[in-house]
């Protein structure tokens, strides 16, 4: 997928298809998730904080698989590595952009524990 459109992707959509290897099956597991886009760089809040099991199978494995972006099934999928943030300070700075894209209510709601945060650069993701 060539960087410019991923980018005008990112700008529209709402949701995309993450999968994670799972630690234990091995095999990948896909899920839709919310993020934020800003520069060249797709923000991730687990829903449930740490304790969310596909930011678990990320910490074992940080190679993810990012598609959906358009909304079609037959979209093809890119490959990125993404890095875990806990410093409460970025954090909280993600979950106020989660915040403005999403609204506080949605937000506070899906989102109960806000102690991690996956960071993905895109400029020089592919893995």
């Amino acid at each position: 997928m060539v960087k410019d459109d991923l980018q005008q992707r990112l700008n529209k959509a709402n949701e995309i298809t993450l999968s994670v290897k799972g630690r234990k099956s091995g095999r990948d597991i896909p899920r839709p998730v919310w993020f934020v886009y800003e520069g060249d760089t797709l923000y991730l809040l687990p829903v449930q904080g740490s304790d969310t099991n596909w930011y678990k199978n990320f910490l074992a494995n940080p190679t993810l698989k990012i598609s959906g972006t358009g909304g079609r099934a037959d979209e093809e999928e890119i490959q990125v590595r993404g890095k875990s943030i806990t410093d409460s300070s970025k954090v909280e700075s993600v979950v106020r952009k989660f915040r403005s894209k999403y609204g506080q209510g949605d937000v506070k709601k899906y989102y109960p524990k806000v102690d991690v945060v996956v960071e993905v650069p895109l400029s020089s993701s592919a893995v």
